[in-house]
């Protein structure tokens, strides 16, 4: 592909989420499959190129005093890749599958565009929405700068050894013999970051399920839950099941993991997963709705019985920016406000299942105080009996705890503070 090739087709996949709000990976997915004719080295560049906007897009979109995808992808080329306004409108160079050259206005925009300075907002400078800046301040206060500029950078590739087939040491000889580098992550117990590309699906190691992907947050959530062998487990938002598997190796086969999940397509994958993984005490359920002052006849069965509960509840996941770079563009307040509805259901849904003396574990990769701290003390208000638990109470004696974490009873994750994605946890044990 010649570079206008590449920049056209950077227009037409940001065009496309743009329009639709489908998601990026998603998207350029999509073009890749129908684009055989695009190398590995075309890909690439491609990706680097529509992910840049993405990640710069409030910058960009300021400096041209433009939104339009096909603008922000030629000051991406200028401003960002350093090729200059000439340069970049040099691509629109009249063959077949380049972009059409700038118009005059857009040329204008282009020689004229400078990024914003020190003194321009920092939602602008720091790519984020406008709206969303309060309750950024109130979570990260003095650190909001540092921890919107780590939430820019490109997230690090980390794995989960399976510490029932392998140790860490074991998984890293493993990979070395397939030609995948890797280092131990500098938090979790069971984590590798990979230090040079991999195809993870391809290998021999993942396929034998010695390793799993996970971020080392997400690893480091499963943790904090302080599940251990024999004990009755619920994973309420399953999902694909990552934080089930992590949870079932913590409890060496030992008890049961109850991974639930409204969405039967997605837990649906869990079991395959599990096989490979050498798990053999885990359970699915696909729920059905919930109704706050009604019986649950998905899980009557485990009323009042579990010793752990966890919420992965759904969110907004402004912790995981880094690896979404489009979703920061795809959140307003109509969606914040669903899923702050969603949170509220489903920890109610968790409360039944706990005995005396459970716990509640409630995660979040968000970093917004209205769907971590206030989701709690919604919770606390209308649920008579729970009482707070301070994280360090459960964290292992074995393992360091995460820098920065703090002394209160939640534990926060960010990428600035801890390397991880983000992520808040809160405990709450079942009185009575």
């Amino acid at each position: 592909m010649t570079p206008g090739a590449r920049l056209q087709s950077a227009i037409g996949i940001l065009t496309g989420i743009f329009e639709t709000r489908q998601p990026a990976d998603r998207a350029f997915d999509g073009w890749a499959r129908s684009s055989r004719f695009a190398g590995s080295k075309d890909r690439a560049a491609v990706s680097e190129l529509v992910f840049s906007v993405l990640r710069h897009r409030a910058q960009l979109a300021a400096a041209v005093g433009s939104d339009a995808p096909r603008l922000l992808a030629f000051a991406a080329v200028a401003l960002l890749q350093g090729e200059g306004a000439d340069a970049a409108i040099a691509r629109a160079d009249g063959s077949p599958h380049a972009p059409p050259p700038p118009t005059d206005d857009e040329s204008a925009a282009l020689h004229a565009a400078v990024l914003p300075g020190p003194d321009a907002p920092s939602w602008i400078r720091l790519n984020y929405p406008e709206w969303l800046h309060t309750e950024f301040e109130a979570a990260l206060g003095t650190s909001l700068e540092t921890e919107m500029a780590a939430l820019m950078e490109r997230a690090p590739t980390d794995l989960r050894v399976n510490a029932l087939k392998a140790t860490r040491d074991r998984a890293l000889e493993l990979l070395a013999a397939e030609n995948v580098t890797t280092e131990p992550t500098p938090l979790s117990p069971w984590g590798l970051r990979l230090t040079g590309r991999a195809n993870i699906l391809g290998l021999a190691s993942f396929r034998d399920g010695a390793i799993e992907l996970q971020d080392e947050g997400s690893q480091l959530a499963c943790l904090a839950t302080g599940v251990t062998p024999g004990e009755q487990v619920v994973d309420l938002c399953a999902g694909g099941g990552g934080k089930a598997l992590a949870l079932a190796a913590m409890m060496r086969n030992r008890g049961q993991v109850h991974a639930c999940d409204t969405d039967a397509r997605r837990l649906g994958k869990l079991m395959p997963r599990a096989q490979r993984a050498g798990i053999r005490n885990i359970q699915i359920r696909a729920l059905g709705p919930f109704a706050p002052g009604a019986a649950d006849a998905d899980l009557a069965d485990l009323e009042a019985r579990m010793d752990c509960v966890l919420v992965d509840a759904p969110c907004s996941g402004t912790g995981a920016w880094r690896r979404n770079p489009d979703a920061r563009w795809r959140i307003d307040p109509e969606t914040l406000a669903g899923y702050r509805a969603a949170q509220t259901e489903v920890l109610a849904r968790a409360a039944r299942l706990l005995r005396p003396g459970g716990r509640l574990v409630y995660v979040t990769c968000s970093l917004l105080p209205s769907e971590n701290e206030k989701q709690v003390e919604v919770f606390q208000a209308s649920h008579a009996g729970f009482a707070e638990v301070p994280w360090r109470t459960l964290w292992p004696a074995d393992i360091a705890p995460p820098p920065n974490a703090g002394d209160g009873p939640y534990l926060r994750l960010t990428p600035a503070g801890a390397g991880t994605d983000g992520f808040f946890i809160a405990i709450l044990r079942r009185e009575g």
